[in-house]
């Protein structure tokens, strides 16, 4: 499927694509919600805001064929290749009726439904037209279960085979039915035989709505004998059909039609488009649309779309001037919807490729109406063009990226009305983008401001290996995600903050200062951050609070905050020899100091065999566990395998997260020598890179002198005629936050009120093991060597490999569960309660937060905004649009809420 993010002017762009694994047939769309009929016989259920998947239903046998919602929005009727009609509750999603005629009707094309008259019209395989009036179902004589398909033989499938002996297809009792629904049996009476020398394959209503060209209701349908019929219809007798008119052009199958006002639009088996005008019952207009059939028909905003049996879709002015054309599927469009939502106007195609292709067809033109300024999809527009440019802090390559970045971001802040100012940072280094929203401040405090610190840098993604599905610097929709780089690291967070803002000044509800600080240097070390805030704080002024937005849940479902992080020292140690790389066969002798083994040789004394750190009153400043931090532990803990019992016992999982968030730790990431790699060679110089990762009331300046002396030591204790450098790269205080306190109270009522019940809940074969008595810690000591099994991220999210739920097939389990713990189906009449969100601790470091809380003298707290899965800093990074747009409301409600406290 092409992306056309990068086609030419106002050509229709790729706003969301989802993938399922059978081809789609049918699509229907409501206020809320997208449906799709597959293969399968599956309806799937998304969400027009999120694109998040919602429900996945075995609603037929065989393939569903046609999908229609009731004007009023309350009824999603579908119908398929195992001649039913099924009605179901849009709301719920439970089915309500299931309809089906006693003739062998074979495969049902079309539905319609008349709110008006409250009747179902179905077009079949037979050639009939068939109804079925809902008002009158009290007065119906009860079905016959014996006449219903599933029962009676089928005059093919259960014919006589070899020898005359029947072989009848036979249905388990669970598999006749797929829903509590009621039987509803088509009377005889409410037959159309032969409505078409054909098979019946599209049919429309048109009229009886108010400002509707035709006064009367009536029924459109079109065939396999190339005609196009219109029907009356008899209010006083159930809603039955009778003959009006036939409109000839051809042989060639109607497969498709769209009606605008009084012009009727057919797509046909040899891809032409024919235009009538229902007025006159005349042809207008033969268009030679495609050279494929024409499988689907669309009007909406002043345009046609038609899509072919090729891939192709082309949008037509109303005087069939083709303006655009473009590759939509790799194979056939076989449905296709025009709606709005949230103000941007879309066109919805799906096809045999598999896939649901969401396009963005809005009016481009200057003089068209903009969407609200502030709506979710300018904040995608926007987040669209950051991640365009691509801010590569690490790289001088990047650099101008990197300033247009910066001027792109003060751009926008300036055009929501904030003051704005480039605070420079030390040379060769990327500025601080500076900005201001300036509240009422009538209710709260006087000098209440809070601040949002976020960075505009991003890592690397040269993708030479080819790891990225699509281009890193194109932000591209896919099955409820965004992917590219920065978006959820930290472009993401940051545009989701401003926006939260902006909002709260159009509805005129910001009462106090919201300043904002991104910098451009925090995937290099926050290069000159630092003196750039302290060289401007008359510029910045006091800060209350201070909110930031930059690491990750622990799993895909729970959302949490964050209130610790660890420290880190990075250093690099290096071992020289005073002779050249020698070989070691020409050269190697016991007598000669190898630069290699000094380095070794002092690398060993910085820990022992299990990995405690061996630096005199290193673990001396460590907290101790408080009995409040073990119950946050244990809580964690729970709630992680009473979703996923896979991830084995409770106990044991607290301990591993303990070992990651509040153990401090020495890591070798890497040694490299002078020569060539894999030779016989003796290095003239050895290098090792080191990191030490502190925990809060540790000091980085205490840690590096330590760790300085114990390696120098070493060196000299060896007695080596080598030298020995040390220098430390990077270093980042730790962090702990109250989660008491009022910026984290605040925050989690936001994160109540915006989640509220967390419904996604994963199933696991493997049994939770219970704790033994003996595995619980019960001293509060700092430090306890631990012998677990350590964790991982990846072991959190099952090693997701960014499908998640999102990605499930249709037979997966993702019907909405009970709230955690409960362990069962949810009962959507049973009230849900919200779920609170999980205080967390880090293992990683970011420099800025806890120098920030020590400038301003101001506490700091920090929201998880991304799913444990979005792969920062890795190939097809992510976040989730449901994540963007609830973070969003959560900093709305934070920005409003916390001055006032």
């Amino acid at each position: 499927m092409v992306n056309l993010l990068t086609a030419g002017p106002n050509q229709p762009a790729l706003f969301h694509k989802v993938k399922n694994e059978r081809s789609i047939l049918a699509l229907a769309v409501s206020d809320a919600k997208l449906f799709a009929g597959t293969q399968s016989g599956h309806i799937l259920v998304w969400s027009l805001d999120t694109y998040e998947r919602l429900a996945s239903i075995k609603a037929h046998h065989r393939s569903i064929l046609s999908l229609y919602v009731s004007r009023d929005q309350g009824l999603l009727f579908s119908s398929a290749g195992d001649a039913i009609v099924n009605v179901w509750s849009i709301h719920n999603l439970e089915g309500i009726y299931s309809i089906y005629s006693t003739y062998d009707v074979g495969d049902v094309f079309c539905v319609v439904y008349s709110p008006a008259l409250q009747t179902v019209y179905l077009g079949a395989q037979n050639t009939s037209i068939q109804w079925y009036n809902l008002a009158n179902k009290a007065t119906r004589p009860a079905p016959d279960s014996v006449r219903h398909p599933f029962q009676r033989n089928h005059r093919f499938f259960d014919s006589k085979g070899p020898g005359g002996a029947p072989n009848p297809r036979r249905m388990s009792g669970s598999e006749h039915f797929l829903h509590d629904g009621q039987l509803l049996e088509i009377s005889n009476k409410d037959i159309v035989q032969y409505a078409h020398n054909g098979y019946t394959y599209c049919m429309l209503l048109a009229g009886g709505t108010e400002g509707a060209t035709f006064n009367d209701e009536m029924l459109i349908s079109g065939g396999g004998d190339g005609t196009i019929k219109l029907w009356s219809l008899d209010p006083a007798n159930g809603g039955a059909i009778s003959e009006l008119k036939t409109l000839e052009s051809g042989d060639d199958s109607v497969l498709t039609l769209v009606l605008d006002g009084a012009l009727l639009y057919s797509g046909r088996l040899d891809g032409e488009i024919n235009v009538w005008d229902l007025e006159t019952c005349q042809l207008v207009r033969r268009v030679e649309a495609h050279t494929a059939d024409v499988l689907t028909l669309c009007v909406g905003y002043g345009s046609i779309f038609s899509g072919s049996a090729n891939g192709v879709v082309k949008q037509f002015n109303p005087r069939c001037e083709c303006l655009h054309e473009w590759q939509a599927h790799d194979q056939l469009i076989l449905a296709s919807f025009v709606t709005e939502h949230d103000g941007k106007q879309i066109f919805v195609t799906g096809g045999n490729d598999d896939c649901v292709a969401v396009w963005d067809v809005g009016v481009t033109d200057d003089k068209a109406k903009a969407p609200t300024f502030t709506d979710n999809v300018r904040l995608l527009d926007s987040l669209t063009q950051l991640v365009a440019l691509r801010t590569v802090s690490s790289k001088p390559e990047y650099a101008q990226d990197c300033r247009r970045g910066a001027s792109w971001l003060k751009g926008l802040f300036k055009d929501f009305g904030a003051d704005t100012e480039m605070l420079t940072t030390a040379e060769n280094t990327n500025p601080v983008v500076y900005a201001r929203f300036r509240g009422k401040d009538l209710q709260c405090k006087q000098g209440k401001t809070i601040l949002f610190y976020g960075h505009y840098d991003v890592v690397p993604a040269e993708d030479k290996q080819r790891l990225w599905a699509s281009d890193p610097f194109t932000l591209r929709g896919v099955n409820g995600y965004l992917y590219g780089r920065g978006v959820s690291d930290n472009k993401g967070p940051v545009l989701a903050a401003l926006y939260a803002v902006a909002e709260l000044l159009t509805d005129k509800a910001l009462q106090s200062d919201v300043v904002f600080l991104i910098e451009g240097e925090e995937e290099s070390g926050s290069r000159g951050f630092q003196e750039a805030i302290r060289n401007n704080k008359g510029v910045i002024g006091d800060i209350d609070w201070i909110l930031l937005a930059n690491s990750y849940w622990l799993d895909d479902d729970l959302p949490c905050l964050t209130y610790g992080l660890r420290g880190v020292v990075h250093a690099t140690v290096q071992v020289t020899s005073e002779r050249p790389n020698l070989h070691s066969g020409v050269d190697g002798t016991q007598r000669i100091n190898e630069a290699m083994k000094d380095l070794i040789s002092i690398l060993a004394v910085l820990s022992d065999s299990d990995g405690t750190i061996q630096i005199p009153g290193f673990y001396d400043p460590v907290l101790p566990l408080t009995r409040a931090e073990d119950r946050r532990y244990a809580a964690i803990s729970r709630a992680l395998v009473s979703r996923d019992p896979t991830r084995g016992d409770a106990h044991a999982l607290a301990e591993q997260l303990k070992g990651r968030w509040r153990e401090p730790s020495l890591t070798i990431h890497r040694i490299t020598s002078s020569g060539p790699t894999g030779s016989s060679v003796i290095p003239h110089t050895v290098t090792a890179t080191i990191s030490v990762r502190l925990v809060p009331n540790q000091s980085t300046s205490v840690i590096q002198a330590a760790m300085t002396e114990v390696l120098q030591s070493a060196f000299d204790d060896l007695g080596t005629s080598n030298k020995l450098a040390i220098r430390i790269d990077h270093a980042a205080e730790p962090w702990l936050g109250d989660p008491g306190n009022e910026i984290f109270r605040t925050l989690e009522e936001a994160v109540v009120d915006v989640w509220g019940p967390v419904v996604h809940q994963r199933r696991g074969s493997v049994p939770a093991a219970k704790p033994q008595l003996n595995d619980v810690t019960t001293n509060g000591s700092a430090y306890t060597p631990r012998t677990t099994t350590p964790g991982t991220s990846a072991s959190l999210t099952n090693g997701s490999d960014h499908h998640a739920q999102a990605t499930a097939g249709e037979d997966s389990p993702i019907s909405p569960t009970s709230p955690l713990g409960v362990g069962m189906l949810h009962s959507p009449t049973k009230k849900r309660q919200p779920w609170r969100p999980l205080f967390i601790r880090e293992g990683g470091s970011i420099p800025a937060i806890r120098f920030l809380e020590q400038e301003f003298h101001a506490p700091a707290a920090h929201l998880p905004c991304g799913q444990a899965s979005d792969k920062a800093h890795l190939d097809n990074e992510r976040l989730r649009l449901s994540n963007l747009y609830k973070s969003k409301d959560i900093f709305k409600r934070v920005f409003r809420d916390l001055p006032s406290k």
